[in-house]
């Protein structure tokens, strides 16, 4: 096995979250997650596919965010890996639910 460092390039110091799920469908659920907890969020989402064409699949409320976020996801090229690259002024905090949003928790 072969272990790389990507760097995540933030160029303006923005909250991002980086992940990992399994779904062909993580795209659509984590775009609607976002725009139900915070409505007027700003944000760009990539999602690395580890299948097939193993393409990136991007969404988000604002095109630059969304280029920035396609743009780590493609450095990372790491299957089942998202990226989300929060707007100024929006935090992780803000779009983790609690347990009565997010469901019951093993």
């Amino acid at each position: 096995m072969e272990l790389k460092t990507v760097r995540i390039e933030n160029p303006s110091d923005l909250n991002f979250i980086l992940g990992q799920s399994h779904f062909i469908k993580t795209v659509e659920d984590i775009h609607e997650a976002l725009v139900t907890a915070v409505p007027g969020i700003k944000f760009g989402l990539a999602f690395c596919e580890s299948s097939g064409e193993a393409l990136v699949r991007a969404s988000g409320t604002d095109p630059e965010l969304v280029a920035l976020a396609k743009k780590n996801a493609l450095a990372l090229s790491a299957g089942h890996a998202f990226i989300v690259i929060l707007g100024a002024g929006f935090f992780p905090i803000n779009v983790f639910g609690t347990r009565s949003r997010m469901g019951p928790r093993s």
